[in-house]
C-alpha cells in the first residue's frame, strides 16, 4: 500500500470518532516501538530473527513493559536475550517514561511549576500518573543547567526584546 493511499478520505472513514482515531495511532505506535525494539535485538546479536547463527547468546522470549509517553500509556513487548546483555537504546531498562514525556516534565519544571503541580498537569492532559517522586528524579538531572542558565549574568544591552 503507498503511502498517499493511507491518506485518501475513504481509508479515513474507518474512524467514525476521534477516540477510534486516537486508539488506532496508539497502536501503530506501540507496534512501531516494537519493531524499533527487534532491530536493536537483531543488532546486539549480529542475525536476523529466523537466521541461524553460531553465537551462544540468543533470543530468550520476551517480557512486557508498561510505558509512559506524550500520548498516554501503553503495554510493549520487549526482547530478551539469554546473557542479560542487550541494553535497548528506544526504551532503556528501568524507565517507564518514554523521553517525550520527560522534556514535558523539565519544561513544565523550568517554568517554575512546583512537583505537585506538574503531577496535576500530566494527570489532566495525558492521563496517567506520575509520582512526585519520578518528577523529582528527572527534574535533579537538569537542576543545575537550570540554576546556571537563570543566574547567568544579563548583557548590558540587548537589541531586540
Amino acid at each position: 500500500m503507498k503511502k498517499e493511499d493511507l491518506l485518501k478520505s475513504e481509508s479515513l472513514k474507518q474512524f467514525s470518532s476521534g477516540a477510534k482515531l486516537l486508539a488506532f495511532t496508539k497502536e501503530l505506535q506501540k507496534r512501531g516501538v516494537e519493531q524499533l525494539l527487534e532491530g536493536e535485538m537483531d543488532a546486539h546479536l549480529g542475525y536476523l530473527k529466523c537466521e541461524k547463527s553460531g553465537n551462544p547468546n540468543t533470543r530468550n522470549g520476551h517480557s512486557s513493559k508498561q510505558i509512559k509517553t506524550a500520548d498516554g500509556e501503553f503495554s510493549i513487548e520487549v526482547p530478551r536475550d539469554r546473557d542479560g546483555s542487550f541494553e535497548p537504546i528506544v526504551v532503556p531498562k528501568r524507565k517507564t517514561i518514554a523521553d517525550g514525556i520527560e522534556n514535558v516534565i523539565i519544561s513544565l519544571y523550568a517554568k517554575g511549576m512546583t512537583n505537585n503541580d506538574i503531577e496535576e498537569q500530566i494527570r489532566e492532559v495525558y492521563g496517567f500518573n506520575v509520582s512526585t517522586s519520578a518528577i523529582s528524579r528527572i527534574t535533579d538531572r537538569v537542576t543545575e543547567d537550570i540554576q546556571t542558565w537563570q543566574n547567568r549574568p544579563l548583557e548590558s544591552l540587548y537589541f531586540i526584546v
